[in-house]
C-alpha cells in the first residue's frame, strides 16, 4: 500500500470510529417495569401511547408533539384529543397501530390485552411497559420515559417537581390527627381499596387511616355491614367534576355511620385522583383538603 493509500484508510479508519461514536452516543434504552430493557437506536419521534395516563405522561415531559396515536379517554391535554384512535385500552387494533409507522409503543401491563401486547412485540416493534403502583413509580416512568423521547432534561425536572408537590402536601398533613377514611370506588357490590394502593398510599400521606387498609386484596369487596361497623368519618370516591355521582345520594339512608351524620360525604374528579400520572397530585390536594376539613370539624 503506497502513502496515499495508507493515508485514505487510516482516515477511513477514523470516519468509521466517529460514526460508531456517534451511533452509540444516539441510542437509548430504560429497563421498563417487566424487566425488560427496551433499546432504541435514537431517541423516539413516533409513539403510541395505549393508556390515557401514558399519554398525560407523555406531555407532560414534553414529548406530546412525538405522540402519533392513543387510546380513547386520552383526552388531557386538549391537544391529545386531536391524536389518531387506535381502539380502547383492552383492545387495539394492530393493523392501525402499523399504519402509523411508531418506533415506540409505550403499553399498560394490568390494562392492556396481552395477546395484543405479544403480537405487536412479534412485529418487532418496541414496546415498554409500564404499571406504576406507588407515587415514586410514577416519577421513575417520567425520568425513563424521556430517556427514551430524548426529553431527558424536561423529563427530570417535572418528575422533581411532581415529586415536590406531593412532599409539600404530605408535610402539611400527614402529621396531624388521623381521619377514619372509606374509598369507595364502586356501589353495587361495594369495592373498596387496601393499603397498598396508591390511594391509600395518598390517604395516609394526607393524615387519614383506609379503614379497610389490612384486607389482602387490592381492590377488595366489602359489605355494607363491614362499612358501616367501622364507622368512618369521611366517605370519598371518584366522580366526574361537577357531577354528584349517585352513590353520595344513597348513603343518606345510614345515619348511624359518623360520615352521613356530619354530611361529610365527597367525590373527587376521577381523571385527578385515579389515573396514575402527573394530576395525581391535584386528587391528592383535593383528598388532604377533604380529610384535613373532617378533621377540623369534629
Amino acid at each position: 500500500m503506497n502513502f496515499v493509500g495508507i493515508v485514505i484508510f487510516r482516515v477511513a479508519v477514523v470516519m468509521a470510529g466517529i460514526f460508531f461514536a456517534l451511533r452509540v452516543s444516539a441510542e437509548v434504552a430504560a429497563v421498563d417495569d417487566v424487566g425488560t430493557k427496551v433499546s432504541l437506536s435514537s431517541p423516539a419521534t413516533r409513539i403510541i401511547s395505549l393508556a390515557p395516563n401514558l399519554t398525560e405522561v407523555l406531555f407532560f415531559i414534553g414529548a406530546g408533539e412525538q405522540v402519533v396515536g392513543a387510546v380513547e379517554y386520552s383526552d388531557f391535554p386538549a391537544a391529545a384529543r386531536a391524536l389518531p384512535l387506535v381502539g380502547s385500552h383492552n383492545r387495539f387494533d394492530v393493523e392501525q397501530i402499523l399504519s402509523l409507522k411508531p418506533d415506540l409503543i409505550v403499553a399498560w401491563m394490568s390494562g392492556n390485552s396481552q395477546d395484543g401486547l405479544q403480537a405487536l412485540k412479534q412485529l418487532g416493534l418496541p414496546v415498554f411497559v409500564s404499571e406504576s403502583a406507588t407515587v415514586d413509580d410514577i416519577v421513575s416512568l417520567m425520568e425513563r420515559l424521556g430517556e427514551l423521547t430524548g426529553n431527558q432534561t424536561q423529563a427530570v425536572d417535572q418528575a422533581s417537581r411532581f415529586r415536590a408537590s406531593i412532599d409539600k402536601l404530605s408535610e402539611a398533613y400527614s402529621k396531624r390527627r388521623p381521619v377514619r377514611v372509606f374509598y369507595q370506588v364502586w356501589e353495587q357490590p361495594i369495592y373498596t381499596l387496601n393499603g397498598d394502593h396508591v390511594i391509600s398510599h395518598l390517604i395516609t400521606l394526607c393524615g387519614g387511616r383506609n379503614i379497610f387498609s389490612e384486607l389482602i386484596q387490592l381492590a377488595p369487596i366489602v359489605s355494607l355491614e363491614s362499612v358501616l361497623a367501622r364507622n368512618p368519618e369521611v366517605i370519598v370516591g371518584g366522580g366526574v367534576f361537577g357531577e354528584t355521582p349517585p352513590w353520595v345520594t344513597r348513603w343518606q339512608g345510614w345515619s348511624t355511620v359518623s360520615a352521613v351524620q356530619d354530611q361529610h360525604i365527597y367525590a373527587i374528579d376521577s381523571d385527578h385522583i385515579a389515573r396514575m400520572g402527573p394530576r395525581l397530585a391535584q386528587g391528592m390536594e383535593a383528598l388532604c383538603r377533604i380529610i384535613d376539613k373532617v378533621r377540623n370539624a369534629s
